[in-house]
């Protein structure tokens, strides 16, 4: 799989987010970004995304996968955010 093709699977599934993503093969780091993530604690957060990519990892298409949760605000003053 591509970082494009993560990307596309996200955004299809997951509503209201930006998603940036790095990695190659089967490996991952996946930023998302949203206003859903506002009321969620982190285990929440990471379910949300990892439920979206569920098939995906059983299949082994996704194996290694890092997961950052960001409310816009946040996103905003995130030191990684060089993309603002």
């Amino acid at each position: 799989m591509q970082p494009s093709d993560v990307k596309a699977l996200l955004e299809s599934r997951v509503d209201g987010c930006e998603f940036h993503i790095q990695g190659e093969g089967c490996n991952f780091q996946v930023v998302a970004v949203g206003e859903m993530f506002a009321d969620l604690g982190p285990v929440k957060r990471q379910q949300v995304i990892y439920a979206a990519l569920s098939e995906e990892i059983a299949s082994g298409a996704l194996h290694a996968i890092s997961i950052k949760t960001y409310t816009p605000a946040q996103w905003q003053a995130a030191a990684e955010n060089s993309e603002a």
